[in-house]
């Protein structure tokens, strides 16, 4: 079934190239945190220049009063705790939902890799630590050791794309899931240690509140309403209680599963729409709006919503309640000499790259190299240095800690810590650049296997496969006749294959028969023109004309490919090749592939657009991969 066609060059020249972007949850979160990077580094230097200017007006705004009344209860605080203790627990929220997502849909959905980000996380926050603690020893300030903990997510990844170009993009998804470690941690730290006068009946009632919301959840109750209602109450029972609420942002994020759309609740969604599409009443409007919302898991539907609001407003919030000090010479001066700076500035820019790349190593060595990071040392070491960016959580925790001059100081230490960090990536990355290719490779790549999402390996005894049969790169598509996209995709794949000759491609068969009709004759008549022979001319045939996909085109098709049209016949009416088509649909579902097109390179499934030039780099990174791993 192989067609070799790597060196025909000449048939596909001259092809137009499709550009569409593919929106995944990753995807997406990289482009929110990274955007909402710009405005935190906004806020900040509004802050700063706002403190500088009028720095009473600026504590006079954020230590304004504002109460909340609820029959003869009330609770009453400053803007700024506000702030801090409630549009903060949005944030948490989202963390909590990125923290599931990577457990339920990242690279920790293989739980063999927990260990690694977890060590590089707890090392990445026991290092500071220790740190600040040996500069702050014997001091009263030392109780303030929470502020050099925490990795802003944020900040960090936008910071790594402005100063970071030319280490994998894995190493964003790695820092992802070692800071998701490092928050989660970071949120427990504050929730135990800097919670004052704890009243233990209302925190009693917060947590029955929280049983409420995990027995609610076990039994699939999915009014969104009712969360949040129990969300606020537990909110102001864990308020009242002197515990942080924050932490119920935390827990009702891990609380929300995620999972990618089921092939069969996507069909159950057409169906509803089908239904509303005939008859258009208000009851079927609600049930095709309830149906395609179902189709998606709770934890994607709340990130689209609310992760926007944390990146943009919640979070540039905050660095303008927090980060304003005001900044003299005098003040620098005592500033860099204080105990509690230093032990901020040392920790962040020295302590987070030596926990996360000597946990990293130590795991790998102690595993024996059944556990290595997804890139190379080099950027670890990079997503160590950018990872000595501590800011929201780092502000929130000295705000609890500290008053006066000692939080002007600490918010010194973390501002300086930032900047430091960053030349530092700079550094890294520059120093990189001078190493020789294939050390270079190397370094910023590593020897770990990835993980593979394709399920059912590539068999060249069974498979359709285009291109050399021994090429070190497979690119596999899990496709439509009928799906406009595919047909859009075909050029890409042919304008790949002419200049890459060293690369396979793979079809195999995902008729979408909820809304192709005609997808799944199509298919079966592609398997009969592959009992000819002609599988790849017809394959392509099909996706040039998929407006005209009847049985009677179908048979004008294989007349046109000189087929024998008689055995051609009579294989369709025999329904040959049907299980063939079943047995790609069942490797589509265990992969969890629900649309098309949907493509793997090297068995691990392609998140980016389906252009040229995305392919194009899928395709260099997955040989860059082959020629350095053994």
């Amino acid at each position: 079934m192989t067609d070799d066609r790597g060196d025909a060059a000449g048939p596909f020249g001259g092809r137009t190239a499709w550009a569409r972007s593919l929106r995944t949850p990753l995807r997406e979160f990289m482009r929110t945190e990274t955007g909402g990077a710009v405005f935190l580094l906004a806020a900040t230097l509004a802050a700063l220049a706002w403190a500088n200017a009028d720095a009473s007006s600026y504590e006079r705004l954020w230590g304004t009063q504002a109460s909340v009344r609820f029959g003869g209860a009330d609770i009453t605080q400053d803007l700024r705790d506000w702030v801090n203790g409630g549009l903060m627990t949005v944030f948490f929220f989202v963390v909590g939902l990125e923290a599931r997502r990577e457990f339920d849909m990242g690279e920790l959905r293989d739980r063999r890799r927990l260990a690694l980000p977890l060590a590089a996380g707890i090392g990445g926050m026991i290092v500071p630590v220790a740190i600040y603690l040996a500069v702050n020893a014997g001091q009263p300030t030392a109780h303030g050791w929470g502020i050099a903990m925490s990795t802003d997510t944020a900040f960090a990844l936008g910071v790594l794309t402005l100063v970071g170009r030319g280490f994998p993009g894995r190493l964003r998804a790695y820092l992802l899931t070692a800071t998701v470690v490092d928050d989660v941690v970071a949120l427990a730290v504050i929730g135990i240690f800097y919670s004052e006068n704890v009243h233990p009946r209302m925190l009693l009632t917060a947590l029955g509140i929280f049983a409420v919301i995990v027995l609610i959840r076990a039994a699939g109750i999915r009014q969104f309403a009712v969360y949040v209602l129990l969300g606020v109450v537990t909110w102001a029972a864990l308020e009242s209680s002197g515990v942080e609420p924050v932490v119920i942002g935390l827990a009702m994020g891990l609380l929300t599963y995620a999972h990618p759309a089921a092939r069969t609740d996507l069909e159950r969604a057409t169906e509803v729409f089908r239904l509303f599409r005939e008859q258009p009443t208000p009851e079927y409007a609600r049930s095709a709006q309830t149906g395609v919302a179902a189709a998606i898991s709770p934890n994607e539907r709340l990130q689209l919503l609310i992760h926007p609001w944390t990146s943009y407003v919640i979070v540039p919030l905050f660095a303008l309640a927090n980060a304003g000090v005001a900044i003299s010479g005098g003040f620098l001066g005592r500033a860099f000499t204080s105990p509690v700076t230093l032990g901020i500035l040392v920790g962040y820019v020295v302590g987070k790259p030596i926990g996360i790349l000597g946990c990293s190593y130590l795991v790998t060595r102690l595993s024996r190299g059944r556990l290595n990071p997804p890139v190379g040392w080099a950027a670890v070491g990079g997503g160590g240095t950018i990872a000595g960016i501590g800011f929201t959580v780092a502000l929130l925790i000295a705000t609890l800690t500290f008053t006066g001059p000692r939080l002007e100081e600490a918010k010194i230490g973390i501002l300086s810590a930032a900047l430091c960090a960053t030349v530092v990536t700079w550094v890294v990355v520059r120093a990189t650049r001078l190493l020789p290719p294939t050390t270079r490779l190397r370094a910023l790549l590593g020897t770990a296997e990835s993980i593979i999402d394709l399920a059912a390996p590539v068999d060249p005894d069974r498979d359709h496969i285009r291109g050399p049969a021994r090429a070190p790169v497979t690119v596999v598509e899990y496709g439509d006749f009928e799906c406009p996209y595919c047909g859009q995709a075909e050029p890409v794949i042919r304008e790949l294959l002419a200049g890459h000759g060293d690369v396979r491609y793979v079809w195999r068969h995902l008729p979408l028969t909820d809304v192709h009709p005609q997808a799944q004759l199509a298919a079966q008549a592609s398997e009969a023109a592959a009992e000819q022979g002609a599988f790849w001319e017809m394959h392509d045939l099909l996706l040039d004309r998929q407006d005209a996909l009847e049985p009677r085109d179908l048979v004008r098709y294989a007349t046109e490919l000189g087929l024998d049209v008689d055995r051609f016949r009579a294989d369709i009416r025999a329904g040959l090749g049907a299980d063939r088509v079943a047995e790609d649909v069942d490797s589509a579902d265990l992969s969890d592939v629900s649309g098309t097109p949907t493509f793997f390179v090297n068995g691990r499934r392609h998140l980016g657009a389906y252009d040229i030039t995305d392919l194009t780099a899928a395709v260099r990174n997955a040989k860059k991969l082959t020629a350095i791993r053994p």
